[in-house]
């Protein structure tokens, strides 16, 4: 006698959330995924699949049901360090610089395994040092792109330091594999990188199709840098390390109107389209300048309000159409490597924001700016228990 299946396995299963995100489209919220004997059976409305599988059990299955959220920007040779929610020139000294030993290879590779179990989409990592690149590019377990974090700035010195940059950027790529992280570049900031360096490792970037993540507009002081020429971020810096004007670094005058958007698109450094990361503290030109380049940008709201460097303004940066990501920044300022906590954060931090759209921005805007392809829920693909946030 042939053994009959049980019941539970032939009776389709509802699950509900607050936001749908397939991959694709704009997605659903409320939202609703009908699972039978471990395949997708349907997705969309949730009253639109009662109607259609009237048989099916109904089960709240969580807030998102989503593929697995994509951590576009993180320092992971930073998850070593212990967090702490200070003002930004408080935070650099007190944490940055009081736990530079906790920095390096051990706690990169602890905060890929932490990734790992978090089961993250993928990671858009700022590689301070070569032996940490060459650690995490060894990994077979983790996807992305890998962003080699280059500073220096003295003009004069920018030739000198990008052949450097540029060998190893060419041995690393030698060692890229077919679903595995992928290399590139990071001008630090431009105000840490002079206006010679920065074209220099833009053009090249842009020429040899690597992608780019810069820091740009994070704290209210950097606006009035470029404003000024001097204020906190010029005060606090160690002299020996820079040269005795801010117009040496940019190669040319602060003005009242400048500010390091405008800088970066009037150097030129925008046209390769790098991801721009945190980009609070910006102007209505800032954002239309940004659209027009088509560079997407990375927010990190918790790191954000624990530096009190402000708020992004997503609202605008989603009405000009441009394509924004989240990222955790480091453990240090940003508390922890889970994506998923930093969106329950940015769904707090934006009542008014449609919450598909920070869905939206985790995954696909997230792939879009590491390199990799989105997943997708798609009806008779198999059910997984990681789609659920």
């Amino acid at each position: 006698m042939t053994a009959q299946p049980s019941p539970d396995l032939l009776t389709p299963e509802l699950l509900t959330c607050d936001v749908l995100f397939t991959g694709v489209g704009g997605g659903h919220a409320p939202g609703g995924v009908v699972v039978a004997n471990g395949v997708i059976a349907a997705l969309g409305d949730p009253a639109t699949l009662r109607a259609s599988y009237p048989q099916a059990r109904e089960r709240r299955a969580g807030a998102v049901i989503a593929p697995p959220p994509v951590n576009a920007h993180t320092h992971l040779d930073m998850s070593a360090y212990a967090f702490q929610a200070l003002p930004y020139f408080r935070w650099l000294p007190e944490v940055v610089i009081a736990q530079r030993e906790k920095r390096g290879v051990a706690g990169a590779q602890a905060g890929a395994d932490e990734l790992v179990r978090l089961g993250s989409g993928g990671v858009g990592d700022i590689v301070w040092a070569p032996e940490v690149m060459d650690a995490l590019l060894a990994r077979e377990d983790l996807s992305g792109t890998l962003y080699f974090e280059v500073l220096g700035p003295f003009p004069e010195q920018a030739d000198e330091i990008f052949r450097v940059a540029r060998e190893r950027l060419e041995r690393w790529r030698r060692l890229e594999r077919p679903g595995g992280p992928r290399v590139g570049l990071s001008p630090h900031t431009p105000f840490t990188v002079s206006h010679r360096l920065m074209r220099l490792l833009t053009e090249y970037a842009a020429g040899e199709g690597l992608p780019v993540q810069i820091h740009v507009a994070e704290h209210p002081a950097e606006v009035e840098l470029f404003r000024t020429g001097g204020g906190p971020l010029w005060a606090n810096r160690m002299p020996v390390l820079y040269p005795p004007t801010f117009a040496e670094v940019i190669g040319r005058s602060p003005e009242p109107e400048l500010t390091p958007v405008r800088y970066l698109d009037e150097l030129g450094a925008l046209a390769g389209r790098p991801t721009l990361v945190h980009m609070v503290n910006v102007t209505p030109d800032d954002i239309a300048r940004t659209a027009r380049a088509g560079c997407p940008v990375v927010t990190c709201p918790r790191s954000n309000r624990h530096l009190e460097c402000g708020t992004f303004p997503w609202a605008a940066f989603a009405a000009a159409g441009v394509e924004v990501a989240l990222g955790t920044d480091s453990v240090a300022s940003g508390e922890s490597l889970d994506l998923r906590e930093e969106v329950a954060f940015a769904r707090a931090l934006y009542p008014a924001l449609d919450p598909r759209l920070l869905v939206r921005a985790a995954v696909k805007g997230g792939h879009r700016v590491i390199g990799t392809p989105t997943p997708l829920l798609r009806r008779g693909e198999a059910w997984q228990a990681r789609y659920v946030w």
